[in-house]
């Protein structure tokens, strides 16, 4: 990841209610700088019993019902040297769920070595799915594409093309025929969950502004409402708009189809020649709805071709069959 990410990063994390960590931070404030590294998780029952091979340090730590009452165990029997060795491994800091507080004496061993301690009222299993999925977007492989991304007929479609060639107006005229917009001019981009392809825009205050040539910047969702837009969107499509080339072969039957890779990932890719009187808006709707007949196992391209097969098979047994009879007469 090219930014840093810390402790108190993910304290500061704004996610949707159903998402959220619910974190407070008990002690050790003095490390909230650490930086988290990974994206992975560990539970240390295995480090408190004193095993540290291959244990993951860079990672953030669990402390789950089992782990806390292990060391209320430790903590009866008046013996910390595991945890004295756990807190000099510098990890980034440790999570303790179900709203479990550790005992005095661990807070302190963990300030003395400003180790961020956090507490969450969250089932283990509900924060490790929660925390996962923050991490997961926190640490996603991202890039930022000059381009048009919205969702047709639920189809997340990525319109690219030269500046100038029409595709912010192409985009607009979806947005008036009931379709909704995610980013308009730049779009970032990032691989999620190993081959997903979500797109946003690269400012929530101003993704859902469109420069139109000759009318200037417009809002979206003042003009066509909140139901015309949406914060992100997986990408499945892209449609590359070009002028017109009359030299050029375009493909008019489909029957090979072209991927794009965006951060090593394949999404479908057409090329779409502009030039007046094609209905470029159209076109996309279309294409977005035939790319949801590809996902749903039928290809109209390889039906036509199939189908001329069979014609070309039966016309020449027909003409087999009439020329072995003319010879037989």
């Amino acid at each position: 990841m090219g930014t840093s990410f810390t402790v108190l990063d993910l304290l500061d994390l704004e996610l949707e209610k159903h998402n959220d960590l619910e974190l407070t931070c008990v002690t050790g404030r003095k490390g909230l700088l650490r930086a988290i590294k990974v994206p992975d998780l560990n539970r240390p029952g295995l480090a408190l019993a004193g095993f540290f091979h291959t244990f993951g340090n860079d990672r953030i730590q669990i402390f789950g019902r089992g782990e806390s009452a292990y060391l209320e165990k430790l903590e009866a029997e008046r013996n910390f040297e595991t945890v004295r060795e756990l807190f000099e491994r510098k990890i980034p800091c440790c999570v303790f769920t179900h709203g479990i507080l550790p005992s005095g004496e661990y807070l302190e061993l963990a300030d003395a070595s400003e180790c961020p301690i956090l507490v969450t009222d969250l089932s283990t299993v509900d924060f490790v799915m929660r925390l996962t999925r923050a991490l997961g977007d926190v640490f996603a492989d991202r890039q930022t594409i000059h381009g048009t991304l919205v969702e047709v007929f639920g189809v997340g479609v990525l319109i690219r093309g030269d500046s100038g060639v029409g595709k912010s107006e192409a985009a607009l005229e979806l947005v008036e025929r009931g379709h909704r917009l995610v980013a308009d001019d730049a779009v970032l981009i990032r691989r999620v969950a190993g081959n997903l392809i979500i797109g946003a825009g690269t400012n929530e205050e101003l993704g859902h502004h469109m420069e139109i040539r000759g009318l200037g910047i417009i809002n979206v969702t003042h003009l066509f409402g909140v139901g015309a837009i949406r914060q992100k969107k997986q990408i499945q499509l892209i449609c590359q708009l070009e002028t017109w080339d009359p030299d050029k072969a375009y493909d008019r039957i489909g029957a090979d189809e072209m991927t794009q890779d965006i951060l090593d990932v394949a999404v479908p890719y057409l090329e779409i020649p502009v030039k007046p009187g094609r209905n470029i808006p159209i076109i996309i709707e279309t294409a977005a709805m035939n790319e949801r007949l590809k996902q749903m196992g039928y290809y109209s391209a390889k039906e036509f071709s199939n189908s001329v097969m069979k014609w070309l098979d039966s016309e020449s047994a027909r003409n087999a069959y009439l020329e072995q009879r003319d010879g037989n007469v």
